[in-house]
């Protein structure tokens, strides 16, 4: 099958600890919105972890106001994303902030570079068997370098206050 620009095309979710890379959650809509996100595998799991912030990124999906009804109610106080009136998060979300984001920073890349490469993908099954292998070589060395980053970038938001900083 020739290759051809933008396919295919999946969309995944994932989370990402300085423990693990929790698998990969494939959404079968081509738009993920709120009720999608909230109905993923990963959703009950979070209360079963003892100490943790759950970090969202900007996806819509995760600023819908089911999201965070969900989110104050099972996990008041435990996570930080976009928000708005009342939400419970110990820390308001840099806007535009993929720098501090994981998944921005180190996952997705790792796993673009991972799955794309020759011989190319031939359809979907291919390129989620991809995704899920790549995931699964992400080791213990490469989650410590990850959270050594983090800390790293989240002193730099500290020192500048937040000022918008050139790429890290």
């Amino acid at each position: 099958m020739e290759h051809q620009r933008d396919s295919p095309k999946v969309n995944v979710f994932c989370a990402i600890s300085s423990q693990k890379v929790y698998s990969p959650f494939f959404f079968a809509e081509e738009t993920v919105t709120g009720m999608p996100y909230l109905d993923m595998w990963l959703m009950p799991q979070l209360q079963n972890i003892p100490t943790f912030i759950f970090q969202q990124d900007e996806s819509p999906a995760h600023f819908h106001c089911e999201v965070h009804q969900y989110l104050n109610t099972v996990l008041p106080g435990c996570w930080i994303g976009r928000t708005s009136g009342n939400d419970q998060t110990p820390l308001l979300w840099p806007t535009r902030s993929p720098d501090i984001a994981p998944c921005d920073f180190f996952l997705w890349g790792y796993v673009k570079d991972q799955v794309f490469v020759p011989p190319l993908l031939r359809d979907l099954a291919d390129l989620k068997a991809w995704i899920i292998a790549a995931v699964k070589n992400t080791d213990a060395p490469m989650l410590t370098y990850v959270w050594q980053e983090l800390e790293y970038r989240i002193n730099v938001c500290r020192v500048t206050r937040g000022a918008h900083t050139e790429h890290l």
